[in-house]
């Protein structure tokens, strides 16, 4: 009876462990580029099992680098220091007030919380931002809304990444945590960089094999509101077709995933972030939980393996 017993409670791992093999053999060595971001951030349970979910990759042979934001806490330090949260063409107006703020919630607490929640588990974790050795460099980004440019502070558009510092960490066997901040070149001031952007450049730069996005969604919807079927997978050209009726919430995850598998990356996923484990679910499980963008010369043949 105890055999019969131990057997069927057990089989059930061998399985999953062994859905996970062909993803685990492809990936091993490889580097992984995760935008942390939405609900996962600042829910406790959410925030604890990204970390684990992150430590998991680094000892299954990845090379996981964790890229991030912190609107939700910008936005609580600027009500405290009495400083207005403005956006504009989906970006947070940055005056230099409100750098310093950003900066500091940045590099001071969520990024700190996060390395720490990692280096539970063992001494994995560094944390940097952009400015860190030149890692991004941005200049002033002045969108366009009703065909003029405006000027929004300061908000930088990424324009060089220098990936040695982060390449050194991963040979050392760490785990980078990066905050979206940059330094211009220009100016020599410091910017506020969208994250997703961020991460997307720096997958690209790197040569990631993939770049997962966490959001607050269950993934890219077919036909928004009318239904909640999720795309579970599309070509670069398909997005790019998607992109002018995207939400202005999604326009830069969706970019961002466009960006990386035109600039090499191999698969750019956007998953739900709210699901414990959802990095997990996605890519050890052939179902997968989210969206997954491919480039257009993608063998569907091995491609659309999770």
């Amino acid at each position: 009876m105890t055999n019969t017993t131990r057997k069927h409670t057990a089989l059930p791992k061998a399985q999953i462990l062994i859905e996970a093999l062909p993803w685990l053999t492809r990936h091993h060595g490889k580097t992984v580029v995760i935008k942390f971001g939405g609900n996962a951030m600042v829910n406790e349970d959410l925030k604890a099992a990204f970390a684990q979910d992150v430590v998991f990759l680094r000892h299954a042979g990845l090379k996981p680098v964790v890229v991030h934001g912190g609107g939700p806490q910008i936005s609580a330090q600027l009500d405290r220091h009495g400083l207005v949260s403005e956006f504009k063409a989906g970006l947070r107006v940055t005056t230099p007030e409100a750098m310093d703020v950003v900066r500091m919630v940045l590099a001071g607490q969520v990024q700190r919380e996060l390395v720490g929640l990692l280096n539970q588990h063992g001494p994995f974790a560094v944390g940097m931002t952009g400015e860190d050795a030149h890692t991004i460099t941005a200049t002033k980004h002045l969108p366009e809304i009703d065909g003029e440019l405006v000027d929004i502070g300061r908000v930088g558009e990424i324009t060089e990444i220098d990936t040695g510092a982060i390449e050194a960490l991963l040979a050392d066997g760490r785990i980078p945590v990066i905050s979206s901040i940059a330094r211009s070149q220009d100016d020599g001031h410091v910017y506020n960089v969208n994250a997703d952007t961020a991460a997307a450049a720096l997958a690209a730069a790197l040569g990631a094999e993939t770049l997962m996005v966490l959001t607050d969604v269950e993934g890219l919807y077919e036909d928004w509101p009318n239904s909640d079927e999720v795309i579970s997978r599309l070509t670069a050209s398909e997005l790019e077709k998607l992109l002018p009726d995207l939400s202005s919430g999604m326009v830069p995850k969706m970019e961002g995933c466009l960006h990386a598998v035109r600039n090499g990356v191999h698969t750019a996923r956007v998953i739900d972030g709210r699901v414990q484990h959802s990095i997990l679910l996605e890519i050890f499980t052939d179902e997968g939980i989210g969206t997954m963008v491919v480039p257009d010369e993608a063998d569907t043949s091995t491609e659309g393996e999770q």
